[in-house]
């Protein structure tokens, strides 16, 4: 609930404050005073938007997709007129500075009109912009036979976000086969809140297909954590649910537990953790448990949250490689900076500290926000190589 308040005084001041200053310096020369009246209609009725669906909102799907829905709408009003706010204070300081005219507000206008198009394609194309990134995974500790061994990583499906569009991860699904991938694993947030939402896809991911098969782990959402339960036990139900589901699609879940994979006379451990968060995240996992039986081994790690690595694996553990998701690279990324930056030192991509590495994979799916701006859904080919 907290969150959700803190999320409407950011829309409201993400509103009210270029209005003003757009109002003050433009629209209040105007000498129609219907134009003035009108202008703050988009306004009010953003805002009694607003008021009824946070008063009323909980995470369910019904409620995600109304918010989903009118968040693309807000975003495209509201953001464009920041940025114009934004742009044209500053090429007004620069006029002032450098004591010369640069039509400050036909050049903020025409950037305002492509940040438009930008949100707009980001809301309708960018989401299914699925982008393969292939990366290369080079440790002397790779086993001979495991040279050029495939792995596609999936994450953050958060299928709820999805509801109504089966033919969207239809196109993701096709990209990966294509890739004849050795192993594919998935790490974690495959719904929303509910297992219920997964229902409707599970015929399209059920067809993800690997040589030495499918492999996941739970990630925060998947635990419901975010819907008011009166029964803890429904709660549970609701998780054995998704569990159960994951197993009829043909997926194996790794709860804590590691599995040990053979190719060409050689073998490496995958192993995987429950969601183990730094709060207000939770930390369900047991990686010394997880980790018995794997000494000297090759091990692969699939873990939700980037945060893990740093807390745990590398001053605790020999771990040559820890894949995760979880940030979203909070699907936005302009010039190949995002946000994310400034919440996760981890947020997208691969690092590698004293021999031993992490990938974050930014996600194939979308929450809340329904777009991906630059942050494209990410289906990622990782190639095992020996050096």
């Amino acid at each position: 609930m907290r969150m959700i308040f803190q999320l409407f005084l950011f829309f409201l001041v993400l509103m009210i404050l270029p209005d003003w200053y757009i109002y003050r310096n433009y629209i209040s020369k105007c000498t129609h005073k219907w134009v003035r009246r009108l202008y703050w209609l988009p306004s009010a009725a953003l805002l009694l938007g607003m008021v009824c669906i946070f008063l009323r909102f909980e995470p369910r799907p019904h409620a995600m997709n109304t918010l989903s829905t009118f968040l693309i709408v807000f975003l495209c009003i509201c953001v464009p007129k920041a940025v114009f706010t934004l742009t044209s204070l500053l090429f007004r300081f620069m006029a002032r500075l450098l004591n010369r005219s640069f039509y400050e507000s036909w050049l903020a206008g025409g950037i305002a009109l492509y940040t438009f198009g930008f949100l707009l394609f980001g809301g309708i194309y960018g989401k299914e912009h699925f982008q393969v990134k292939e990366v290369s995974i080079q440790s002397a500790d790779v086993p001979q036979g495991f040279d050029g061994y495939r792995i596609v990583q999936l994450s953050d499906i958060h299928s709820g976000s999805w509801t109504g569009n089966p033919e969207g991860l239809q196109k993701a699904v096709d990209k990966i086969n294509a890739l004849h991938p050795d192993l594919i694993v998935f790490t974690g947030d495959l719904v929303n809140n509910l297992a219920t939402e997964l229902d409707e896809f599970m015929p399209v991911l059920s067809q993800l297909k690997a040589k030495d098969g499918v492999y996941s782990v739970l990630g925060n959402h998947d635990y419901s954590l975010y819907i008011h339960w009166e029964d803890k036990n429904d709660q549970q139900a609701n998780l054995d649910s998704l569990k159960s589901k994951e197993a009829a699609m043909g997926w194996t879940l790794l709860n804590n537990s590691h599995v040990k994979l053979y190719h060409n006379n050689d073998s490496i451990a995958l192993i995987g953790v429950e969601n183990s968060g730094k709060p207000p995240f939770p930390n369900y996992g047991d990686l010394k448990g997880a980790m018995q039986g794997t000494e000297g081994m090759f091990k692969i790690l699939l873990s939700h949250d980037p945060t893990h690595w740093r807390r745990e694996v590398l001053p605790q553990t020999d771990i040559q490689l820890m894949l995760a998701g979880h940030t979203h690279a909070m699907q936005t990324k302009l010039f190949g900076f995002s946000p994310s930056r400034f919440v996760y030192p981890e947020h997208d991509g691969l690092y590698k500290e004293n021999g031993q590495m992490l990938y974050v994979n930014i996600g194939l799916g979308y929450l809340m926000f329904p777009m991906r701006l630059g942050a494209w859904p990410e289906i990622t080919l990782l190639t095992l190589e020996k050096e």
